[in-house]
């Protein structure tokens, strides 16, 4: 007895596994949780140092090349950036995937303070901030007011709202952007100050040493103590207002008699504005295990109340939620499950053309389903968009088996046989291919589920899932349909008119086929060149298909950038930026805006409407609006999208040009390139980080004078830096907070470079002198600032290309472009999602053939052959053809999404010659000669196959049609599933039959007992 037979003749056991598998699939799905994706850890560790008032060379050479050459040797760093601008030193270490970023922060503070005696003493100590997960926040909140200034505001939610963010659950920090936190501004007047004797640093020498945190101790008596503390430091406004500067017997000069005392803001060199308005940012940044949906999902639980508790005047609005695009994106998913389903219950029933057949399929597929959450939940896995998608393409592949073992009882009934001897039969005879098939499915994705990087991170789950899907639908086929089957199904002796109907189509398919397939195979040399040729034009058709790593999304969101001259202030780029608003907001499909604005650049964002509200995508949008931000006198304006999959940030196109040699020649290289770029025609926008266009005037001391006066280097330095840079004395306290005490020139005092040879510096004998009278000033031109990529000097090559070249295409040319410019010294390396694109590019083909030699060996077990394996993989060539004939005409791209389309392509369409091989080697057991086995096989199995291929084919138009927030990627796996399974399955049943007749082992010497077994089994249940 088979293991099948168990089931048909205790129906009770068949449905206690049915049940078992509701129960616990159930109870699996309420603990699964929702994403975006499958959980990958992308950190970045961001080092900042800030000197204020030292220019980029010196940023550059004793603060960022000390670090950069400690952190560089810590272990599992992909890449290392660094910015060395005016006063602040910025280094990027982005991790490896999935690398243990607590591991590399621990190891990267270790080298920073091994070198942190190499630092100037004036620079500040080093800042280091972790980000795990998005490179944005995943949730932005804004706030105005028409009653508070700035400072007020941000105040109020630095004391009030941020704490109340920062508890709420899963949120790692609230980070406040475009906030003014309060300090008391020193506004120095040096005319005053000449007038009364005062220099900058007789103002700096009072704030340290008059306003100062004291710690006294306590008192300790016998029976008491008693804590002590001396009010030595200012805590008021006016007791800044009347400090004493200097003090000469009764001639006192006080702060307020030289300098302006107000409690103005710490820094204001950023705007930030939504839709127009002033505004203060809070970005909620998602803690690195947290779900970002519940994250999402608890912070707008709290904000009714935050808005409701705010003080008069000042209003509040969420104004970007990334999970709205990924919710989104599930619901049109969960959509075409729901439409799959449909279609394929329509698709079943119109071969089948009886409603009792098409109760097993119907049941086989949700319950395949829910057997697969046991599966994800095992793993550990959550319901995302990919995991979703393999339960798209699930619904046409756990349909399958249930459809091969009801057609093949439907035979044997039609045959003249019992329903409970046809599913005993059936069992019998389909268990081997059932669960050959099954392995294949399993086996082909093992490739893909261990692979490394960003294909493997995302598409283990979609692979993994898939296969759970397959390998309950096989448990399903073998135990509850062939039951269901003995039970539903019998043979009708007056059918009705559309059964007959269908019935008839079929026959005369099957007859028109047999006599078709005869006459070819009579030339099956034919056949079989034909078949070699489709096998090495795939080549050609792969080599010429346009790549990338993953189609564009419409999120619903394009980013913005601009670069404006490089001595423009806030004040004036934010004059650009609201040309942009401007623009941006007489387009049908805008929404909202946000931006935030510093001093030469800017950034900022345009949400859209909602995908069923607009007609136009994001990309139509995005190539639209660009071109009218070109208009912009005075900037470069560049709108694009964010990259689609996680890991990687900012334009579509980052690449670095590398040398050591200096950045004047690197320059001249990158202005060649980028030139080249422009007149290609192929890009939106390109342009380079590298800028040396920046004016800096440099103060030339006479040496010989100060040493003549008593002076050192330092002691200008120092006079001038106390004067100019901005930089903080000590802190104040205020309500429970500390804030910065920052004494810096009235801005009228320094509008131009001239002035500053008018500050007075005090001299040992205590005479005051100007500047001029030791210094002069000779003007350069240098870089905005000062970049390195793996520590060498850099030029980032940014852009946004038209989406009729593809970003394969773009990379080649630019890599092309830049080697034919450059000389000798210089090389190429890659960043954000081009880097992405680059590591994923190599390597398909051997997972490919990997997949396939799994397979084969499977097979060869299976057959204990080695050559009918080989028949059974001719399909495979003939689909993955299919699909390329189409990616070649521009249908759609190689990328991340359809090169695992391809992989299941091999796992489907192997199905078809499994079928087809089992049953001819079953036929020549029976003593048919091996054409008349594969031409009755091929011919016997063709309904099913049709069957099959339908479901799938039919059951993946949803994805095909598919638009909206996430569709482009499954999209284009659908299309290639689609295309390839259609065009395969028509090649396969020619070519498989001529490749059986040529290669197939002989299976004459097998004997087959399943008819007289079944005869008695039969019999033998039906008298119980």
């Amino acid at each position: 007895m088979n293991f099948t037979d168990v089931f048909i003749k205790k129906p009770v056991m068949a449905l206690v596994v049915t049940f078992l598998i509701v129960l616990l699939g159930y109870k699996s799905f309420m603990n699964l949780p929702f994403s975006e994706y499958p959980k990958t850890q992308n950190s970045t560790i961001t080092i900042t140092t800030a000197y204020y008032g030292a220019d980029p060379q010196t940023i550059a050479g004793f603060i960022t090349q000390p670090l950069e050459g400690a952190i560089a040797q810590v272990q599992g760093i992909d890449f290392l950036s660094s910015t060395s601008v005016n006063g602040l030193s910025t280094i990027i270490a982005t991790l490896k995937l999935n690398y243990d970023a607590n591991a590399a922060l621990a190891n990267i503070t270790t080298k920073i303070t091994s070198v942190k005696n190499q630092l100037p003493p004036q620079a500040q100590a080093s800042v280091m901030d972790i980000k795990t997960g998005q490179s944005l926040a995943a949730m932005y909140m804004g706030f105005n007011s028409e009653n508070f200034e700035a400072n007020s505001l941000t105040d109020y939610l630095l004391r009030v709202v941020k704490p109340k963010l920062d508890a709420v659950e899963g949120v790692q920090n609230a980070e406040i952007l475009g906030g003014r936190k309060f300090a008391i501004r020193a506004w120095l007047d040096q005319d005053k100050m000449a007038g009364l004797n005062v220099s900058a640093s007789d103002v700096y020498k009072a704030l340290a040493s008059n306003n100062y945190l004291s710690a006294v101790g306590t008192t300790k008596g016998d029976m008491v103590s008693i804590d002590l503390k001396a009010n030595t430091d200012l805590q008021k406004l006016e007791d800044f207002n009347s400090l004493v500067i200097k003090a000469n017997g009764a001639d006192i000069v006080r702060l307020n008699q030289i300098a302006t005392v107000t409690l103005g803001s710490e820094d204001y060199s950023i705007n930030v504005q939504f839709s127009g308005k002033q505004s203060i940012f809070i970005g909620i940044n998602a803690a690195p295990n947290a779900n970002v949906l519940d994250v999402a999902k608890n912070v707008r639980a709290v904000f009714p109340s935050l808005v409701k508790d705010l003080p008069q005047g000042v209003h509040g609005q969420i104004v970007y939620d990334s999970t709205k695009s990924i919710t989104a994106s599930i619901k049109q998913v969960e959509h075409t499950i729901i439409e799959a389903l449909v279609i394929v219950t329509v698709v079943i029933f119109l071969f089948m053309g009886s409603f009792r057949a098409i109760v097993i399929p119907i049941i086989a597929m949700p319950l395949s389903l829910i057997g697969t959450f046991i599966i994800m939940s095992a793993l550990g896995y959550s319901l995302n968009l990919l995991t979703l998608l393999a339960f798209v393409l699930a619904i046409g592949l756990v349909v399958d088996d249930a459809i091969i073992v009801v057609e093949n009882v439907d035979r044997h009934l039609k045959e003249g046989k019992s329903p409970m001897e046809a599913a005993l039969l059936s069992a019998r005879e389909l268990g081997v291919p059932i669960f050959a098939m099954t392995i294949v499915l399993v086996v082909v994705f093992i490739p893909i589920g261990f692979q490394k990087g960003i294909t493997g991170a995302l598409f283990s789950e979609f692979v993994f899932t898939l296969a759970g899907s397959v390998v309950v639908s096989g448990i399903v086929a073998l135990t509850l349909s062939p039951m269901m089957c003995s039970k539903l199904l019998k043979h009708d002796h007056n059918p009705g008119r559309f059964l007959r109907t269908i019935d008839g189509l079929f026959l005369k398919l099957e007859n028109s086929f047999r006599v078709r397939l005869r006459s070819l195979l009579t030339t099956w040399q034919v056949l079989v060149i034909m078949g070699a040729l489709i096998l090495l034009s795939l080549g050609y058709l792969f080599a010429t298909s346009k790549t990338e790593l993953a189609p564009t999304e419409d999120r619903g969101l394009i980013y913005l950038s601009m670069s404006g001259p490089p001595n423009a202030t806030v004040n004036q780029m934010q004059t650009y930026a609201n040309q942009m608003y401007e623009i941006a907001s007489k387009e049908k499909e805008f929404m909202q805006m946000f931006q935030l604005t510093f001093a030469n650049s800017g950034f900022g964002g345009i949400l859209l409407k909602d995908w069923d509200e607009r007609s136009k995508s994001s990309l139509t949008f995005q190539s639209e609006i660009q071109q009218k931000f070109s208009s912009i006198a005075g900037i470069r304006a560049q709108a694009f999208h964010m990259p689609a999959l996680p890991g990687a940030t900012g334009a579509p196109l980052q690449m670095i040009i590398k040398t050591t040699e200096p950045y004047e020649n690197l320059n001249e290289v990158t202005l060649k390139v980028v030139e080249k770029l422009y007149k290609s025609g192929l890009f939106f926008f390109v342009d380079s980080d590298l800028k040396i266009n920046k004016p800096q005037d440099i103060l030339e001391v006479d040496k010989d004078k100060i040493a003549a006066l008593g002076m050192t280097q330092q002691d200008v330095a120092n006079e001038l830096s106390i004067a100019m840079s901005g930089g903080y004395v000590n802190y104040f306290a205020a309500a429970g907070r500390s804030y910065r005490v920052i004494p810096q020139v009235l801005q009228v005092n320094r509008l131009n470079t001239d002035q500053i040879l008018n500050q007075t510096i005090r001299t040992p004998k205590g005479d005051l002198i100007q500047v001029r009278n030791i210094a002069k000033i000779v003007h350069k031109v240098i870089p905005s600032s000062i970049n390195h990529f793996q520590q060498l000097n850099s030029a980032q090559l940014v852009g946004a290309f038209l989406p009729t070249v593809s970003e394969g295409e773009i990379i080649d040319f630019v890599t092309k472009t830049i080697y034919e410019v450059a000389p000798t010294g210089y090389s190429v390396d890659y960043s954000g999602p081009t880097r992405q694109s680059v590591q994923e590019s190599g390597g398909f083909v051997g997972i490919m053939l990997f997949s396939i030699a799994i397979v084969f060996l499977v097979l060869a077990a299976q057959y204990n052959s080695f050559r009918d394996p080989i028949v059974v993989l001719v399909s495979v060539p003939m689909a993955i053809f299919g699909a390329l004939i189409f990616i070649n005409l521009g249908w759609t791209t190689i990328n991340i999404y359809t090169k695992v389309g391809l992989v299941t392509l091999v796992g489907l369409i192997s199905k078809h010659g499994i079928l087809i091989v089992d049953f001819a080697n079953h036929l020549q057991a029976e003593g048919r000669s091996k054409l008349e086995a594969i031409i009755e096989a091929t011919s016997i199995r063709l309904r099913p196959i049709l069957m099959t291929t339908a479901a799938m084919v039919f059951g993946v138009i949803p994805l095909v049609l598919a638009s909206g927030a996430g569709a482009a990627g499954t999209s284009s796996m659908g299309k290639v599933i689609f295309t390839g399974l259609a065009l395969g399955t028509l090649f396969t049943l020619f070519v498989v039959p001529a490749m059986y007749y040529f290669l197939a082992a002989d299976h004459h010497q097998a004997v087959d007992h399943n008819a007289n077994d079944v005869a008695h089994d039969a019999e033998s249940a039906s008298s119980h």
